[in-house]
Formats: C-alpha cells, structure tokens, sequence
C-alpha cells in the first residue's frame, strides 16, 4: 500500500488506467488492470521537515456525501514526492485518500504531515495506515503510530498494512498482530481495516480475522478471491495508476459493490 511483496505480504501505466468491471467479488468480468508484481518495503526515510498544524474533522462535512462520487480512491506514500492536492481533488477518480503515516518501531513517512494537511485542505476524506512489521513488540509499534495519527484528524478509519509475516513462527506472527490490533481498537475506540494481498491472506491470514474490514490487493484483472469466502470493502487494483496532481505512478482502490465511502468513515 504502499507496496505489497507477494510472499511465499505504502497508499503502478501512461495515460489513464481503465477501470475494473464493476461487479461483486465472484464476478469474473475483465477489465484492462496491468498484471504487475508488489513491490518491497519502504526503507527509513528522513524524519519529516514538515510539522504542519491540522485542524480537527468538522462534523458538518460528514453531511450530504453523494457516496456514488466517492467510489475510487488512492494510497501514497513518500514514493509519490510532493503531491498538488488542489489538482488531485479535480480528478474524479479520486474520492477518497489513504497516507502512510508510521512503519515498524519509528519510522514516520517524511510526506505523511504534508499530505495530511494539504490533502484535506482541499477537501478530500482523508485516512491514514501503519507498516506492520512481524520482528519489532507490538507496543513499541503501537507508542510509534499513536504519537503521530490524532484521529481527530482524520475522516476514515485507520489501516494496518500487513505483508510480511517474518522470519518467526506463524503462531509468534499472529500473536504480535492480534496484539497490535487490539491496542489500537482500544486507543482509539475503532476497529482498523487490515489492508493485505490476496495471497498473503489466503496462506496466513484466513479464517482468523473474519471479524475485521478489509482491503485486499490483486494487481490482475479479476477481483480477488478469498479462500475462506469472506466479504471485503476494498480492492486495490493497481499500483500503476495515473492521478492528476501526482508525478510518477499510484496506488488505486475501489469499493466492492456491498460497499461505500459511508462503510469506512469514521463517526464521531
């Protein structure tokens, strides 16, 4: 979601991507989504130049959402460089926005304050996700993700990227994560979506976490399936979008049809 690793797990075609069918998750329509392989972690990136004060989610913009307009929406990172978010809010492929926030023990995304600040000035819905990493406490990451995301800040609910299960025991993988999830139901009073790939759900995550939104990564042209058959809220389905306002290519997602903005946003 920043770039997913297909294993044995941040927010890519000239021109404009063409869309995927619209269908539920067992349709097999095609649409013309290049088949690219996910790529690796982020290395540490400077600490942030960037302390820009955010103000806090009015509720009078939750009102009068035409959820219909709001049906693609992009993930980005510091890959992605400075973004124009004015130009980004005229593409209408763009209804909603994921940023890296934190990775591991203390890495903070050099563009995450930046972006925060600037993307929701122009008035996009704006949500933000942590790189889990299986090798670092789940405490240590969790005092990392909370010092920085305020949720006050933020208008859809927070993702944890997993992709990586690590060196370790499945067993120790699946403990540091269900412990890193609760801290953060806990601290913030809502349940995150797991963000992950098809194939990294498929062999480590399934039928253990069925009770969590997801949204699931397949960069080919047929929606993802599951092997335990449960519903998701998201497909991203390329990491080589073209958005207005942004150089170089981008992660897009879209709603399942089940699905919409209101699905993900958080009420306050």
């Amino acid at each position: 979601m920043r770039k997913v690793t297909l294993l044995p797990l941040v927010i890519l075609l000239s021109g404009l991507t063409v869309l995927p069918a619209e269908g539920r998750r067992k349709d097999k329509k095609k649409a013309e989504i290049p088949v690219i392989a996910l790529a690796e972690p982020d290395v540490m990136p400077e600490k942030s130049l960037s302390h820009a004060i955010v103000k806090p989610v009015e509720e009078a913009q939750r009102h009068h959402i035409n959820y219909n307009e709001h049906r693609y929406g992009i993930d980005v990172s510091r890959y992605q460089g400075q973004i124009d978010w004015p130009t980004v809010k005229t593409d209408k492929n763009v209804g909603y926005v994921y940023l890296k926030a934190t990775e591991g023990a203390s890495l903070v995304d050099n563009t995450y304050h930046y972006n925060l600040a600037e993307a929701r000035k122009a008035g996009l819905k704006v949500g933000c996700y942590h790189f889990f990493s299986p090798t670092v406490d789940p405490e240590t990451q969790f005092n990392n993700f909370s010092s920085v995301v305020k949720l006050n800040e933020q208008d859809l609910i927070p993702i944890v990227d997993v992709e990586n299960r690590g060196r370790g025991s499945i067993h120790k993988f699946r403990e540091r994560l269900t412990e890193f999830l609760r801290m953060v139901e806990e601290h913030y009073g809502i349940q995150p979506i797991i963000y992950t790939s098809s194939n990294f759900y498929n062999e480590y995550l399934a039928g253990k976490y069925t009770d969590y939104k997801y949204m699931i990564a397949r960069y080919k042209d047929e929606v993802p399936e599951l092997t335990d058959d449960i519903q998701f809220v998201m497909w991203q389905f390329t990491a080589n979008g073209r958005i207005n306002g942004i150089d170089g290519p981008v992660d897009r997602s879209r709603f399942m049809d089940e699905y919409h903005l209101g699905d993900i946003l958080i009420r306050k």
